[in-house]
């Protein structure tokens, strides 16, 4: 994977592995997701009284539905269609990635105020139109008031300086797909995109961290390997420690012994995006799968569907898609929109000059994502 991220040449195989990574990060944070979204916040004790002692082992009902995801999942797949709109606009000369994606960013707040839907706007591509997204979905109002507006946040003027919640945080995986880039570009990527809802230096930075993660792990690295890049990025980060702590505490508690919902809770903390990303991290590394791992990472007495989704996004980037369980992926909202997505992204890519450029121009593509 690296050597074909370094040099621009895919191989077949390479691109094959690829894909498997993009759509397991992103199905996996969506299988995350809506396995948290039923038990979101309830105590440990209110779960285990609802599901059983082993609290919720399967997709449950959440939003009339089950396999129901949150805003998270709406998000994440608005930062996908933003960033192959940069892709494509980038044979423009307009190459500012953080404005794309805040144009995407835009089109889904538009989801969470209209009916349905616009067919006269055709610059808006083909996910805004997908019908199913404009179910609200408990969006923060952080993340409305963000993208109520024109105006985009930026590291110099973000918007909500005092934001720690987790919603910057886990729509940003996508970003660590993009292998063909320096990881502290991808960080500097994901904090400027982060900052556009939540500008505390916590919530921002836990992005940021996330996104080096996966970015390692679609690389081919160990989750372990991942995590220490990510701290060494870091530690140049004015207001880092929250986030290298909350790391470093979930490095920590892998060491002492079985895993337990109490652990999970303890590094979750008071819910913000630095104690989200800890125990998704601590779930991936002592999860004996990918089922166990979920399992572990929603039941406890926090943020369980910010947990779930983190944690499945990660394992879902370490060991590709086939992993998943399949009985989970059956009952998935939204599954053949997150795996169209997916490929798009993942065709993207690896052949983007084979679909617009100046020799050749697939009006399809431009379709789907218009370079306006």
């Amino acid at each position: 994977m690296s050597t074909a991220a370094a040099t621009g040449v895919w191989g077949r195989a390479e691109q094959q592995d690829f894909r498997s990574r993009v759509r397991g990060t992103l199905l996996g944070g969506a299988v995350g997701d809506a396995l948290g979204a039923p038990v979101d916040s309830l105590s440990l004790k209110a779960i285990r009284e609802a599901h059983g002692a082993e609290g919720l082992t399967e997709p449950a009902s959440a939003h009339g539905r089950r396999g129901a995801v949150t805003a998270a999942t709406q998000l994440t797949l608005f930062t996908v269609d933003g960033l192959i709109r940069a892709q494509v606009r980038r044979d423009t000369g307009a190459w500012h990635p953080p404005t794309d994606l805040h144009r995407a960013y835009r089109r889904w707040a538009a989801t969470q105020s209209d009916w349905g839907p616009d067919e006269r706007r055709k610059e808006d591509g083909w996910l805004a139109r997908e019908e199913w997204l404009y179910s609200r979905r408990s969006p923060a109002r952080s993340c409305l008031l963000g993208f109520g507006d024109e105006k985009m946040g930026t590291l110099e003027a973000p918007k909500n300086p005092e934001e720690k919640g987790t919603e910057a945080v886990t729509r940003s995986a996508p970003f660590g797909l993009l292998v063909g880039w320096e990881p502290q570009l991808v960080l500097q990527l994901a904090v400027e995109c982060a900052v556009q809802t939540h500008g505390h230096p916590t919530a921002y930075l836990a992005a940021g961290a996330h996104t080096v993660i996966v970015h390692g792990l679609a690389r081919g690295e160990s989750l372990d390997g991942a995590i220490q890049r990510t701290l060494a990025l870091l530690a140049a980060r004015p207001g880092h420690q929250p986030v290298t702590d909350a790391l470093k505490h979930a490095l920590g508690a892998v060491r002492q012994g079985m895993p337990n919902p109490s652990r999970v809770e303890e590094l979750v903390g008071d819910g913000g995006a630095e104690g989200s990303l800890a125990a998704a991290v601590y779930c991936a590394l002592v999860g004996e799968d990918i089922r166990h791992g979920l399992r572990l990472a929603i039941n406890h007495g926090g943020a369980s569907a910010a947990a779930g989704g983190l944690c499945g996004a990660l394992l879902g980037a370490l060991h590709g898609e086939t992993a998943l369980p399949p009985g989970w992926l059956t009952e998935l909202e939204g599954r053949a929109t997150i795996l169209e997505l997916a490929d798009d992204f993942a065709m993207e890519m690896t052949q983007g000059p084979a679909l617009h450029g100046p020799a050749v121009s697939s009006p399809g593509w431009l379709a789907k994502y218009p370079r306006v």
